[in-house]
């Protein structure tokens, strides 16, 4: 990375046409692509938000894959007597050496249990908070080398965001909680299957639940436009529900975290994994984003100013809230369309939104520096994440009615009261992350 960023300078330094731009992107993505931790996962997140990088990073980075080489055997049974004890294979009937998956902060083994039950164990890699620390340094390296470029965002509270959000993966204490959370908000829900979690064979750095079997989302790909339409149905449930009546996302929807499962050989559902990634935000910033998809379907300007502030925008400007506008246009647009149609008509996933950047990126340039509210990160992540699973399965659904299923009767009181129903957060986890303010 040091490489990359001295490099990158020399070419600030002595001028640059396009072609050294595009092989600086290569080089970055490929520096990224070695590393172990989360960085990976970042730099995905990261190329979906207008201007944070240079739309050339952004397009490399999208690429990268969050897959690590596993652990070897001899790491695992180290670690797994680490978390579980010298005993610990007598806990389970049987535990496979090698794991079934592999990603940048641990890998999953499958075991079984005495009672014949199926398990999934989610082991963190050694030393992970150091990496975790070290990677955070990286990302700060590469956020000087945009800002010697004139950047027209403010990266500083975007920084701040990630840092948390990418400590709290590390934190499998937490991301116990989040599941209970998630069965509890899904318990009636039987499209949607949320693994239970073994607290007896867990700990903070070892999760052990149910194996849920099922099918990756682009086998269906080829499978007719009835069942295409069914799992994003399923899906945009799955992701607006705790959002609009808990204030709850999951932060990281991508295709590896979701499989559908089926029954009498026909889809009926899907399965959600990953929970490290989960963010719980205010009342006032859900009634933020209510406000501003109806301020946009009425053309009602200051409704559209009041929902930026409670996302927590300021300093608006009238140019500054176009400028916005184009982006909530994009995102807001397939639900404030009352049709039938794709979730972005005639695009593909790898250019979801890339258009829009642009148009944002130039505007920022003009008016900027631009502060972005840190509670926008995730929120722009998911949307254009989910977005793009959408894409993949070429769905065809009214999202407008959809959408608006879920906000109906929409309050913050309603979100106040439907929070005290879920699980207790652990003693020593904040569970608001200022939700209450």
């Amino acid at each position: 990375m040091g490489g990359f960023v001295a490099r990158a300078a020399t070419s600030r330094l002595f001028g640059r046409g396009d072609s050294d731009i595009q092989r600086e992107a290569a080089d970055l993505a490929r520096v990224m692509g070695t590393l172990k931790g989360p960085l990976m996962k970042v730099a995905q997140m990261l190329a979906t938000v207008p201007d944070v990088l240079p739309p050339e990073y952004a397009a490399e980075l999208a690429q990268l894959q969050s897959d690590a080489p596993p652990m070897g055997w001899a790491f695992t049974k180290r670690r797994m007597r680490s978390e579980l004890g010298p005993a610990w294979r007598t806990r389970f009937a049987s535990f496979k050496h090698e794991p079934s998956a592999a990603a940048s902060l641990g890998q999953v083994h499958r075991a079984f249990h005495h009672d014949g039950i199926e398990l999934a164990c989610k082991l963190q890699y050694p030393d992970m908070a150091s990496a975790v620390e070290a990677d955070l340094k990286q990302l700060k390296m590469v956020f000087a080398v945009h800002r010697s470029m004139q950047s027209a965002i403010d990266t500083s509270e975007i920084a701040k965001e990630i840092a948390e959000r990418v400590r709290e993966e590390l934190d499998y204490v937490r991301e116990a909680w989040h599941m209970h959370v998630y069965r509890t908000i899904f318990k009636d829900e039987p499209r949607v299957r949320v693994p239970r979690l073994y607290d007896d064979l867990s700990s903070p750095r070892l999760l052990t639940m149910d194996w849920l079997h099922g099918r990756k989302l682009l086998d269906y790909k080829q499978h007719s436009q009835e069942d295409r339409n069914f799992l994003t149905r399923v899906m945009f449930h799955a992701w607006w529900y705790p959002f609009a009546h808990h204030g709850v996302i999951h932060g990281d929807p991508h295709l590896g975290n979701y499989t559908a499962f089926e029954e009498d050989g026909r889809v009926a559902g899907i399965n959600l994994f990953d929970y490290g990634c989960v963010r719980i935000f205010s009342p006032r910033f859900v009634q933020g984003v209510v406000d501003l998809y109806h301020g946009l379907g009425k053309d009602d300007r200051d409704q559209i100013v009041h929902a930026y502030e409670c996302w927590g925008f300021s300093n608006l400007s009238n140019e500054l809230v176009d400028a916005l506008n184009v982006w909530a246009r994009f995102i807001y647009g397939p639900l404030l369309d009352d049709r039938v149609r794709t979730i972005a008509d005639g695009v593909s996933p790898a250019e979801y939104g890339r258009k829009q950047a642009f148009k944002v990126h130039q505007e920022f340039k003009r008016l900027g520096p631009v502060t972005v509210p840190r509670e926008f990160v995730f929120m722009d992540r998911a949307a254009i994440g989910l977005g793009g699973v959408f894409l993949h399965l070429g769905a065809e659904l009214n999202f407008y009615e959809m959408f608006n299923q879920q906000i109906e009767d929409f309050s913050q009181d309603r979100v106040l009261a439907a929070r005290r129903l879920l699980p207790a957060a652990p003693g020593d986890i904040d569970p608001s992350f200022g939700a209450e303010a």
